[in-house]
């Protein structure tokens, strides 16, 4: 067999379903992602950055070599997830920028990164004006990330149509890639018949002559590979991985591709230690001379297309129906026993109608402001993108068909915030699932609601009461339809800016430094601002002016609220009270509070700003938890000091009824598990790290033969602390003491049986290695030698 004329291509589609409050434009706290504050960042821990420095390790598990796969596979990630990690995880987003660097040296100039129709809507359902923003969208977020044009692009759930792949065409795109069963039929070029595609040849590209004239190359991945990728163990090795690929080749010298296209959180979410499989995978085809990778831009120059195809209209990877799964109960799911997905059309209606409701609300509005109401739209990306005043002002005067003054500016703004959502409203995500009230159905419903808000501010049109109505229509698995869960879910998430403006007035009860204030995308400034404190009872009171980053709209608030200990918190707000009258109010309050006359106080609250208040549960969630927090910690130092005195008095005692078998009443256990994981927990949170102090605790924890709290929790904060000291090793010469401690604390945690999550330590080692090899460190001696080599053992790097 010749393997000359063989290659293999992986391409991974890394993807998650925007988390973002709609409003806030942040990914607020999820308890299913515990310890994690939320799923994205969870995924990115066991998926996104270990695929930047996956292992590839010997036959003793030790680390051979750190690879970054993103440099050797085909890859597309979302825009909104690439956004997301540019602010959250800053050194795994440039090694995915690095790895399309390094591809492009090493694959003929052709990178492994390629574009995502922007918000990963079913192109096939959109009018053709939101397939062109979906895709100058995600073009133009894909030149700005990665330096260069896109010469492939990733249509979500691979949904397709022909007016689809001649937009594509129209923007310079070369290829896109299928399920298998999207194609129709195929033949060589210049044949005469066309062959039932029952079982398509996958081994090579295809052109698609679409109604223009035009053609377009097409992929089909063999999904036979990619279902035992997803479903079927085939990550459980990575030798047996690259004799998968192996196993699709004739034996003869012709020219075949092997590739696939899988969820690209198959390696190290869905199936952990992925990414290592994947490694070895393609480290195995290149040592052995198996084949030779490549990506698809690269193949396509290679070996031009001498085939072409017909693919099956409005198709995808995900539903054997066609696009059915985003419009109609056509039996895929994910599999909860019972449930229907009626659901689906009344949706996809209600979201149709909204749509058609706001065009001409946006074309009129927008009309008065610019030239082209549409391709200002499409421009919009840039503000996307960059939201700094300078790049906003460029935005404006770059499409304005006057000079807009500042009320006209935000009126801009907000009709472009108003399409977007509505384009974000679309995401597939919203039907895939199987209920109406799930995360991702609410989480599209957040995007209508903030467009019908926007509806108000642009042009006074209310269509909430009639997009309610539709939803009711909605039938649901959990609730009465799909209205109710919409009313619970979704409208109590909405806010404004007079209900950032109640929470900057509760935060300001605690901030340091209250007067200038960012709660997520608003800025809260206040120039006339007094904070009075009396024992555990606050008073806060001022003028403050909410900004928000988006629209750039701004509004004046005044405002009064007290702390009365526990989590008792009542604040008032008012945008309309004047300088005159905000003083006197400002004098009575304070007055009020100081003579300790608590009713007083209430009083004159409801004199100046009215019988209406809020409280500590009208807050934004995450900035609630946080003020919880806050205010927990106290009554939380106290109940530690009344256990550790349980602790400490009675430790001989327990000991002496331990030693004669008997069983510790459960107010002593209680304490002691108590103490000894707080201060475990306490541990690796402290400025100093006394390895006395562990092996105690790691004593203590055998001894009383306690569980820890929540171990997932004690392997994150272990592992992050281990890295931190482990780079202090990087950043002195006189690095002897720090390497002894660092082993020390390994040795010790050994004796736990834990298993740490060490990869970013590992890449931290293989950094020093590299640099102790190349005779960078001139310090060095037998004894640093010694434990320097110690500690590439306990963290499995071979040396």
């Amino acid at each position: 067999m010749s393997y000359s004329n063989k290659y293999v291509c992986i391409h991974g589609h890394f993807y998650q379903p925007p988390r973002e409050n709609a409003w806030l434009e942040v990914v607020e706290m999820q308890d299913s992602a515990k310890p994690f504050h939320d799923w994205n960042e969870r995924i990115n821990f066991e998926c996104y950055a270990p695929n930047a420095t996956a292992r590839i390790l010997d036959e003793a598990g030790f680390i051979r070599k750190i690879v970054n796969n993103y440099s050797n596979i085909s890859f597309n990630i979302g825009p909104t997830l690439l956004s997301w990690l540019e602010l959250n995880d800053k050194e795994t987003y440039r090694l995915i920028q690095e790895a399309d660097v390094i591809a492009q040296k090493k694959f003929n100039g052709h990178g492994t990164a390629i574009a995502q129709a922007y918000s990963h809507l079913i192109t096939p359902l959109a009018n053709r004006q939101d397939k062109i923003t979906q895709i100058e969208w995600g073009l133009k977020d894909f030149e700005k990330r990665f330096n260069r044009k896109s010469e492939g692009i990733w249509l979500a759930e691979t949904a397709v149509d022909s007016e689809t792949l001649d937009i594509l065409l129209d923007y310079g795109i070369k290829y896109t890639i299928l399920a298998p069963r999207q194609a129709k039929s195929f033949r060589k070029i210049g044949d005469a018949t066309w062959s039932d595609t029952g079982s398509i040849e996958t081994r090579r590209p295809y052109w698609c002559t679409l109604p223009s004239g035009r053609k377009i190359a097409l992929f089909f991945y063999n999904g036979d590979i990619a279902q035992d990728v997803a479903f079927k163990g085939l990550l459980n090795s990575g030798k047996a991985f690259a004799g998968r690929f192996m196993s699709c080749f004739d034996y003869d010298d012709k020219v075949q591709l092997a590739h696939i296209a899988t969820d690209g959180e198959s390696y190290g979410h869905h199936h952990r230690f992925g990414e290592m499989a994947l490694a070895d995978c393609m480290h195995v085809l290149e040592e052995n001379g198996w084949a030779k990778l490549t990506n698809y831009a690269d193949y396509l120059e290679r070996f031009p297309p001498e085939y072409e195809v017909v693919i099956h209209e409005n198709s995808s990877w995900s539903c054997v129906h066609g696009i059915e799964r985003w419009k109609s109960d056509c039996g895929c799911n994910s599999g909860r026993p019972g449930w229907h997905q009626r659901w689906r059309e009344p949706l996809r209606n209600a979201l149709n109608w909204l749509r058609d409701e706001l065009i001409p609300i946006y074309e009129k509005e927008t009309g008065r402001l610019v030239n082209d109401v549409w391709a200002v739209r499409n421009d919009y990306i840039s503000v996307i993108l960059d939201r700094s005043e300078s790049n906003i002002d460029d935005f404006i005067k770059r499409n304005q068909k006057k000079t807009l003054n500042a009320d006209e500016q935000v009126q801009l703004l907000r009709l472009m915030e108003m399409q977007r959502n509505a384009i974000l409203m679309f995401t597939s995500c919203g039907w895939f699932f199987d209920e109406i009230s799930g995360l991702e159905t609410h989480q599209i419903m957040q995007y209508a609601c903030r467009a019908l808000d926007y509806a108000v501010q642009v042009a006074d049109k209310d269509f909430h009461n009639e997009f309610a109505r539709r939803l009711a229509q909605a039938p649901s698995n959990v609730y009465e339809n799909g209205n109710v869960g919409y009313q619970k879910h979704v409208m109590t998430s909405r806010v404004n800016l007079e209900r950032t403006g109640m929470h900057y007035a509760a935060a300001s009860l605690f901030e340091k430094f209250p007067q200038q204030l960012e709660l997520f995308n608003y800025i809260c400034t206040s120039e006339n601002f007094e904070r009075v404190i009396a024992g555990n009872y606050r008073l806060v009171v001022g003028q403050t002016v909410v900004k928000s980053r988006i629209t750039i709209s701004e509004k004046l608030f005044s405002f009064a609220a007290v702390y009365l200990g526990q989590h008792n918190i009542i604040g008032s707000i008012s945008t309309e009270m004047d300088d005159n009258t905000f003083s006197l109010m400002k004098n009575q309050i304070i007055e009020a509070f100081r003579s300790t006359n608590l009713g007083e106080v209430i009083s004159v609250m409801q004199t100046f700003f009215g019988l209406e208040k809020y409280t500590l549960y009208d807050l934004f969630h995450d900035e609630k938890i946080k003020i919880l927090n806050l205010i927990a910690a106290k009554s939380l130092v106290e109940a530690e000091n009344a256990f550790r005195n349980i602790y400490d008095d009675n430790y001989q005692l327990m000991s002496s009824m331990k030693h004669n078998g008997l069983t510790l009443p459960d107010a002593y256990t209680t304490a002691v598990a108590y103490i000894v994981n707080h201060d475990l927990e306490f541990y690796f949170t402290n400025d100093i790290l006394s390895i006395r102090e562990l092996q105690r605790l790691v004593n203590e924890l055998k001894k009383w033969d306690i569980k820890l709290n929540n171990e997932q929790s004690f392997q994150l904060a272990a592992s992050e602390r281990i890295y931190q000291e482990i780079k202090k090793i990087e950043q002195t010469e006189s690095s002897l003491v720090q390497i002894k401690k660092v082993n020390d604390i390994l040795s010790i945690l050994e004796q736990m049986d834990i298993k740490l999550n060490i990869w970013k330590s590992q890449n931290a080692f293989v950094r020093m290695l590299k640099a102790y090899k190349n005779g960078e460190w001139v310090f060095i001696n037998t004894e640093w030698q010694g434990r320097f080599t110690k500690l590439g053992e306990l963290l499995k790097v071979k040396m």
